[in-house]
């Protein structure tokens, strides 16, 4: 299996356009040792042919054109992406269905609570109706497998995590299971297996499971303390409300990945704020101590 990370930051990406924040400033001046990122988002494959895209980030194009196995290689009009599947509704993980919509029709794999999503508050899928359309195959968030046609020899389970629908959802303020999901991918044919969730508030007992079971974890790394936002005057709101677990502190992602033992483990949806980007810092070289990645654009695992 061939996952490459299309981007590794939070939403706005890094540095991200309007913000003059210590980070931002230091990379654009180049006085930090640091990468720029774009906004979230995966692609899986086993034949380095045909591709799932993990969410579709506003940064897809630039993306695609760095990725050059995606790109056209047949005909006139050809794409290596065969279907997306979207874990939440969030607009940086979903507005580049946008820049998608000369194509076929969309295969779309979400939940029903992000198809209500995408058809009311920010109604995408109406929209791509009258350029490309979008063909909407639900999937379950109970732990349930699946497979997806053209994606070859891979099993995908899906589960439900605690968050919050988007600011623009009708049920903003009433969450559902399947507002926000996390996946695990396997491989039929080898078993390995990787855990996908850039969004994760709360280490339930079901996620803790799921962790101890993969060979890799991709998950949060948007916050390095919870209060980052409030004391950088950035923000009120802090790391928990918006559903992000910090790294730092009691019950952190640091503290969460300690106690799972053999999976290589990947920090991914960065926020430009955090000060895990500047590959020379102090939180670097904590991450480094305990055996933790930070993802980059471009990155490739081999599973």
């Amino acid at each position: 299996m061939k996952i490459r990370v299309l981007g590794s930051g939070a939403g706005g990406g890094f540095p991200q356009w309007n913000c003059n924040c210590h980070n931002c400033h230091r990379l654009r001046h180049k006085e930090m040792n640091g990468k720029a990122r774009t906004q979230s988002s995966i692609a899986v494959s086993t034949d380095n042919k045909n591709w799932l895209l993990f969410n579709t980030s506003p940064d897809i194009r630039a993306q695609l054109e760095a990725f050059p196995a995606i790109q056209p290689k047949e005909g006139v009009r050809d794409t290596g992406i065969k279907a997306i599947m979207l874990i939440d509704s969030q607009i940086d993980h979903t507005t580049g269905l946008l820049m998608l919509r000369e194509g076929k029709p969309l295969d779309v794999y979400c939940t029903e609570m992000v198809k209500q999503d995408l058809t009311t508050g920010f109604p995408l899928f109406n929209m791509l109706a009258d350029y490309c359309t979008v063909n909407h195959h639900p999937i379950p968030f109970d732990g349930s497998s699946f497979t997806i046609p053209g994606i070859d020899d891979l099993r995908f389970y899906t589960q439900a995590l605690k968050s919050k629908a988007p600011p623009y959802s009708p049920h903003r303020h009433d969450p559902h299971d399947g507002d926000n999901i996390g996946v695990i991918i396997e491989q039929i044919s080898t078993g390995k297996k990787v855990f996908y969730s850039p969004g994760l508030g709360e280490i339930e007992p079901h996620v803790m499971a799921a962790m101890q079971t993969v060979d890799c974890l991709l998950v949060d790394g948007t916050f390095w303390t919870n209060d980052e936002m409030c004391t950088q005057n950035i923000s009120h709101k802090k790391a928990r409300e918006i559903g992000h677990l910090p790294q730092s502190g009691e019950g952190g992602m640091i503290e969460v990945l300690s106690g799972v033992a053999k999976a290589r483990k990947i920090l991914i949806h960065i926020n430009n704020t955090n000060p895990i980007l500047d590959d020379d810092s102090e939180q670097r070289k904590i991450l480094d101590a305990a055996g933790i990645e930070v993802s980059y654009d471009g990155l490739e695992i081999d599973l």
